[in-house]
């Protein structure tokens, strides 16, 4: 364990913008912090991101550290990007059963000469997995940008139009049968 005027010098190096400081602290609180956000959340994926952003805005406020205890200041710290991940979610959640909600309606209220393409459609978009199924909902029925949906997924916009041609191939697959 790191002496507490050790651990001031690599602040005062955090602040002046030292990396070698930053990757002290690091390799110091990593392993805790990962094992406050893996009791959390009991995923190794969400965990892992969590604790990225968590250094993220380690980065971005240790101008804002006043001394006292660095340990809180920083679980402090990281409960909060806990309850962002759990607000987002949240958010992402009610937002994909707005979405899907609007989807049944748009899908019944719209006039198509031939009312067994839309049944086929909806017994098609069922058939396919909820991932690949949202992104569609998403793209054409909620009108979301490639962008948009990257961001609310938090996945490169290039994973997320990949996923997105897949399930369109797909989907085309299962219409043509």
């Amino acid at each position: 364990m790191i002496k507490s005027d050790e651990l001031a010098q690599v602040i005062i190096g955090c602040k002046n913008g030292d990396a070698g400081c930053f990757s002290q602290i690091v390799d110091m609180y990593a392993s805790r912090c990962y094992g406050y956000f893996y009791r959390l959340t009991s995923n190794k994926d969400t965990s892992d991101e969590l604790l990225s952003i968590l250094f993220a805005k380690l980065v971005e406020k240790i101008n804002t550290y006043r001394g006292g205890s660095f340990e809180s200041w920083l679980f402090t710290i990281s409960s909060n990007v806990f309850h962002d991940h759990l607000r987002s979610k949240q958010r992402y959640t009610k937002l994909l059963g707005e979405r899907q909600s609007h989807l049944e309606s748009e899908i019944t209220e719209f006039k198509m000469s031939d009312g067994d393409t839309i049944d086929k459609l909806q017994i098609q978009l069922s058939r396919l997995d909820d991932e690949t199924r949202e992104l569609i909902m998403m793209r054409f029925y909620s009108e979301l940008s490639f962008k948009e949906i990257a961001k609310m997924r938090s996945e490169p916009i290039g994973t997320t139009l990949s996923k997105l041609h897949r399930g369109l191939k797909k989907l085309r697959e299962l219409m043509e049968r």
